[in-house]
């Protein structure tokens, strides 16, 4: 079974994200830049399956400009066989990526796509939902626990309600939420052997993908501030101060 693991590379979470002068969007200059989390988490599930025998060849997949080739390399260092990066330095939206994708699945004979639920930067959690639909796959998002079961897999999925257990027949697509695992570290000699590791380099171009963009943003602004709490001697004052409030 051949798996393909996107990754993007994302401002740290660490970071505080600051907003650009004009309102354009967010500051990159000079910040810490590293794999989505959950893209993490999507590496790690891809190579405890290699490592269990139910993968047979992991993938990793980057679209961005050069500096994703250090996303890439890290995924191989955490355990993936080789890496395709897609060079663009232009913005690409989630559905040029899905397609993107599609071609890749194709050409590669993909069995399984294991990506994060979302990015931390744009939080739209739409591609592995737009790749289902053009791929007309099955697909599980929000995964807790994935179990392979034959030509099937067994997925745990986060709801409001708690758990919710379906079953889906491969080739699928998955999507992963944080305590599905743990990703590990990589460890030194890893990452040494990461810098052979094959990647390939192409561009949307090659796959006939139009990346123009269908959206624009208008503005971006920081959050408002939050205000001051304060203090009520008892529960009535609380109700009444709410009902003024307009709270309830």
């Amino acid at each position: 079974m051949k798996v393909l693991i996107p990754v993007k590379r994302v401002l740290d979470y660490n970071v505080k994200v600051r907003v650009k002068s004009d309102e354009s969007g967010v500051d990159l200059a000079n910040v810490k830049m590293s794999m989505n989390p959950f893209d993490e988490i999507s590496v790690e599930q891809a190579v405890r399956m290699q490592e269990a025998g139910t993968a047979t060849e992991t993938i990793a997949v980057s679209i961005g400009p050069d500096k994703a080739q250090e996303t890439i390399r890290t995924s191989l260092a955490m355990g993936i066989d080789r890496g395709i990066h897609v060079k663009t330095d232009a913005e690409v939206e989630p559905l040029a990526v899905a397609k993107i994708l599609k071609s890749i699945v194709e050409a590669e004979g993909i069995d399984l796509v294991i990506l994060g639920k979302q990015a931390i930067d744009d939080d739209s959690n739409q591609t592995g939902q737009m790749l289902g639909a053009l791929m007309d796959w099955p697909q599980a998002t929000f995964a807790n626990t994935i179990e392979k079961d034959g030509d099937n897999l067994t997925v745990g999925r986060e709801v409001d309600g708690g758990i919710q257990t379906v079953k889906v027949s491969l080739p699928a697509i998955v999507t992963t939420d944080l305590r599905l695992n743990e990703p590990r570290y990589a460890s030194l000699p890893n990452i040494m052997k990461a810098k052979r590791k094959p990647i390939d380099a192409k561009t949307p171009e090659d796959f006939g993908v139009d990346i123009a963009p269908r959206l624009s943003t208008l503005k971006v602004a920081e959050p408002a501030g939050r205000s001051a709490g304060v203090k009520v001697e008892d529960a009535a004052e609380l109700v009444a101060k709410l009902k003024d409030e307009g709270v309830i």
